[in-house]
């Protein structure tokens, strides 16, 4: 029998169910990088504790899953703090990206960069993340926008998983804005954008596939697309939809049972209804309704009412929203968006687990993977609470604590 490390002498908020799932002088059992029990210390069975042989002793600590952040893009070069002056002075997002900033921006400072400078750059992005609990990631490409810098920046994303104790999910979002060598022939772009995919999948560097259906982005007709050739591959698609305006794609990603539409400002009820039908997530981001100043608020009421799970991230990019701390996001999401601290949790845990398309992660429940975070906290509704303080004390990832 494989034996078993116990962590004990915790406080645990399990989050499975709909509550908290809080357990007083709480312990875990970890066999192979998975959790084999979780209750009680004064309920462990005998015969379970019988072939234990480490334990680990948290102090009384507040114990969570692991955070899941579901939706950056964390490799690319450069920074764009001149737009961000420019936006401040009263420049729209949609007047610097029409002008030739914005992505395209990026996508130059990505593509300049080789795959060393863009691995190190993305590697002090994730250990900022790492630092305060986030043990799963989800990594976009979009800011090659060309077969090679797009495989390339995809390298780097699978890179960080190895060298780091880190999951990392990729998500291949090549129909993210239209590259200057493209001005014009927007169609054509989606063509190359669908030859790229095999490549891409054969290659084992895609696990998803994302598309930016707008008005400055792509149409849902361009967006289908690239969908059906996801769909051709076996892939599952998520979509940034209905940010700047409502193109009706949060539908049209539904309908192919997408498992996360990302910002939402303008959803309407139809693209909620579609959601909750195809069981979508829908992914906050209020790091990028905070920075572009936008005062649409997602319709947070009406997801809730459907019981659309809603997950949230920090959307990390250089453009809107270049924050690195996901429990800033959970404290914004409340005080933005108005959620409760407790939809807050989940939306960093395990509906951002579900949004990746994720089940063995994002709760404390027997099977789950051995990802959880200490915390120097009285009560799980404090994660949302603090702001610009880091109260981790230990991480465990696949049931190894992290230096």
């Amino acid at each position: 029998m494989t034996p078993l490390s116990l962590w004990r002498h915790a406080r645990l908020a399990t989050l499975d169910g709909d509550g908290w799932g809080q357990i007083d002088d709480g312990a875990l059992l970890v066999e192979g990088g998975h959790i084999a029990w979780v209750g009680r210390a004064a309920a462990l069975p005998r015969e379970l504790a019988a072939r234990v042989t480490a334990e680990h002793d948290l102090g009384g600590a507040l114990v969570t899953p692991g955070l899941v952040d579901c939706h950056t893009h964390l490799v690319y070069g450069g920074h764009r703090a001149s737009e961000f002056e420019l936006r401040l002075q009263g420049a729209s997002y949609e007047a610097i990206a029409r002008a030739g900033g914005g992505i395209r921006s990026t996508v130059a400072a990505t593509r300049a960069a080789d795959e060393q400078a863009l691995f190190d750059s993305a590697s002090r992005r994730a250990r900022a993340l790492m630092a305060e609990g986030v043990t799963t990631l989800e990594v976009k490409s979009g800011y090659g926008l060309s077969l090679e810098a797009e495989a390339r920046c995809l390298r780097v994303a699978r890179r960080l998983g190895r060298h780091l104790p880190l999951a990392v999910r990729t998500t291949f979002l090549g129909a993210h804005a239209l590259p200057p060598e493209f001005e014009g022939r927007a169609d054509d772009y989606i063509t190359a954008v669908c030859e790229w995919l095999p490549a891409l999948h054969a290659q084992g560097l895609v696990d998803a596939v994302d598309a930016f259906c707008e008005n400055i982005g792509f149409s849902p007709a361009q967006t289908r697309r690239v969908f059906e050739a996801a769909r051709a591959l076996g892939l599952p698609v998520k979509l940034h939809a209905e940010q700047l305006s409502d193109q009706g794609g949060a539908a049209l990603a539904a309908s192919f049972g997408a498992l996360s539409c990302d910002h939402l400002e303008h959803l309407g009820d139809d693209g909620i209804r579609a959601m909750r039908q195809a069981g979508s997530v829908a992914v906050l981001l209020p790091g990028a309704y905070y920075f572009l100043r936008e005062t649409k608020l997602p319709p947070i009421a009406a997801l809730r009412q459907a019981g659309v799970p809603m997950a949230v991230s920090t959307d990390h990019n250089p453009g809107t929203s270049p924050g690195l701390s996901l429990l800033l996001m959970a404290s914004m999401a409340c005080t933005l968006f108005r959620l409760t601290p407790l939809e807050a949790v989940q939306g960093i845990t395990v509906h951002a687990a579900r949004a990746l398309g994720l089940r063995d992660r994002g709760t404390l429940a027997p099977g789950q993977r051995a990802d959880f975070v200490a915390w120097d906290l009285d009560h799980p509704n404090e994660l949302a609470y603090w702001f610009g303080r880091n109260p981790v004390q230990r991480t465990v990832f696949e049931g190894k604590e992290r230096a």
